[in-house]
C-alpha cells in the first residue's frame, strides 16, 4: 500500500517525526548523551584536558546515578560516563559514542576517578534536559552545552570566542523542555491522525524507518534472557508465570531493559529519548503480532502507531520528568496490540484510556534495575487496557483523569507530567542526592 494520508497532518511531517526520535543509541541514554557532551568539549579543546567539570540537570544525575555505564568494568555515574567520553573522543559517534570504549580507556578511567580530574555540579534553574562539559587544559578552556533533547547542542566555546550559540530561544523565560520540534509535534500528531498515516502509509517508508528498531531492540531483549542481567525481571516473569503470550511480552521487554540498565554493550533504537521506551514501543507488539499470525506488513503498521501515540503522549509530558515514561510507551504498545487484534479508531483510544487510567501514577526516580519492573508493570496495564476493551469496558469521563475525548484525556496526562509532578521530581532528586536524612543504603 502507498496512500498518502492527509488527515490531520501531513504525511512528510509523521516521517519526519519518526526519523529524527528514533535513533540508535548504546545503553542508557543519559550516560551517553554526557559521554557525548565530554567528548565534543575535548574536540574543541583539540587537546586531552587536564580537568572535566560536568554540569548537570538534577534529572540528568538522577537517570545516570544508577545505571552501569556500557563497556566499562561497572563503572557507574556522571564522572565515569564524562571521563570515558573524554578518552574515547568519537564525538561523531553521538549516543553510540560508548560502544567504542576499550579496555585501556577503563583502565584509565579508573585512574583519573580517583584523582582530582572530574568534578561534577547539580545546575539549578535548567531545563530537565541541561549538559554542560567544560575541559580545561593549561592556558585554554572549551565549553560544550546540551539542552532540550540528548544530542541538541545549543552553546560551543572556545576561551573568550563562541563558535555557535542556539540559546537565544531558551533565554528570558523561553526555555521549552522536550526536543526542538516539540510543538511541531504537538500540533501535527493526534490519534485519529496517528492512524489514517498508520494504515495508509508506503510499506517500505515504513520498513526503512523500523526495521532497525525491530531488530536491535528484540535483539537485546533476548540477551536479557539469556544471561543475567541487573534484577532479572524477565527471566523471572518468565520462570514463575508461564509462557502465555501476555507473560512474554511483559517479559522479553522488562529482559531488554535488564539487560540495557545492567550494562550491556548492545545497541537499542530510542523513542522519545529512553532506550527503555523504545524497547516497551516495539517488543511486546512485536510478541502479539507473531502470536497472532499478523504479518510483516500489519506488524511495521503496528509499530508507527506503537512509535507515534508515544511520541504524542511523550511531547506532552517533556523528554524528563518524574512521570515514568514507560507509561507512555505502555499506552502506545497498548494501542498497537488492540490494532494487531482488529481494533480501530475507538478501540484505541478505549485502550490508551484504560491504560493511562490505572498507572499514570507511576513515579520515575532515576534509570536503574527496576526500570525493567516498571516497564512490565506498564505493559502488563497495557494488555489488562486492551482486555477490558474487547468487553466493551472503557473507563468513562469524570474518573480521574479520563475525559471523553482522548486528546483532553492525553493533556491532562501531560499536565501531570510536566507540572503536576515537579515538586515530586524535586524530592526525588532530593532523596537520591542525600539531602534527605531518611537512611543509607
Amino acid at each position: 500500500m502507498s496512500g498518502k494520508p492527509l488527515n490531520e497532518a501531513p504525511y512528510a511531517d509523521y516521517i519526519s517525526i519518526l526519523k529524527k526520535d528514533l535513533s540508535l543509541a548504546m545503553g542508557c541514554t543519559e550516560p551517553g548523551a554526557v559521554a557525548y557532551a565530554s567528548a565534543e568539549a575535548v574536540t574543541v579543546l583539540g587537546k586531552f584536558p587536564e580537568r572535566l567539570d560536568i554540569k548537570c540537570s538534577g534529572n540528568i544525575i538522577k537517570n545516570v546515578k544508577g545505571v552501569i555505564v556500557p563497556n566499562s568494568g561497572g563503572l557507574r555515574g556522571v564522572d565515569s560516563a564524562a571521563v570515558l567520553g573524554a578518552l574515547v573522543g568519537r564525538a561523531d559517534k553521538k549516543l553510540s559514542i560508548l560502544e567504542n570504549v576499550e579496555e585501556k580507556d577503563v583502565k584509565k578511567a579508573s585512574v583519573l576517578l580517583k584523582s582530582d580530574f572530574c568534578h561534577v555540579h547539580l545546575k539549578e534553574g535548567e531545563d530537565s534536559l541541561y549538559i554542560e562539559a567544560i575541559a580545561k587544559g593549561k592556558n585554554d578552556t572549551a565549553k560544550v552545552v546540551i539542552a532540550q533533547s540528548h544530542t541538541n547542542i545549543v552553546l560551543v566555546t572556545y576561551n573568550d570566542e563562541t563558535i555557535l550559540d542556539k540559546q537565544t530561544n531558551r533565554k528570558n523565560g523561553n526555555r521549552k523542555d522536550g526536543n526542538e520540534n516539540d510543538d511541531k509535534n504537538k500540533i501535527s500528531l493526534s490519534i485519529k491522525g496517528i492512524l489514517d498515516f498508520a494504515k495508509n502509509a508506503d510499506i517500505n517508508d515504513l520498513k526503512r524507518l523500523l526495521q532497525l528498531q525491530l531488530s536491535v531492540n528484540t535483539a537485546i531483549a533476548d540477551e536479557g534472557l539469556r544471561n543475567p542481567y541487573g534484577s532479572s525481571v524477565g527471566k523471572t516473569l518468565l520462570k514463575t508465570c508461564g509462557n502465555d503470550i501476555k507473560t512474554r511480552a511483559k517479559a522479553k521487554a522488562a529482559a531488554g531493559s535488564d539487560a540495557r540498565m545492567g550494562g550491556s554493550s548492545m545497541p537499542v533504537v530510542i523513542n522519545s529519548g529512553s532506550g527503555n521506551q523504545g524497547i516497551t514501543v516495539t517488543v511486546p507488539v512485536a510478541e502479539y503480532a507473531y502470536e497472532l499470525c499478523a504479518g510483516e506488513e500489519k506488524l511495521y503498521r503496528a509499530l508507527a502507531i506503537s512509535n507515534l501515540v508515544s511520541i504524542h503522549i511523550k511531547n506532552h509530558i517533556g523528554k524528563l520528568s518524574a512521570f515514568c515514561g514507560a507509561v507512555s510507551a505502555a499506552c502506545g504498545s497498548g494501542a498497537a496490540i488492540t490494532y494487531l487484534d482488529g481494533g480501530g479508531y475507538e478501540e484505541i483510544c478505549s485502550t490508551i484510556t484504560n491504560t493511562a487510567a490505572n498507572v499514570s501514577g507511576i513515579i520515575c526516580d532515576g534509570a536503574k534495575a527496576s526500570c525493567a519492573a516498571k516497564i512490565a508493570s506498564s505493559i502488563d496495564a497495557a494488555i489488562m487496557g486492551h482486555e477490558m476493551t474487547k468487553s466493551k469496558k472503557t473507563f468513562p469521563c469524570g474518573e480521574g483523569i479520563v475525559k471523553d475525548d482522548i486528546e483532553e484525556t492525553i493533556d491532562n496526562i501531560g499536565l501531570i507530567g510536566k507540572e503536576g509532578m515537579k515538586e515530586t521530581d524535586i524530592e526525588i532528586m532530593h532523596l537520591m542526592l542525600g539531602d534527605r536524612d531518611f537512611g543509607n543504603c
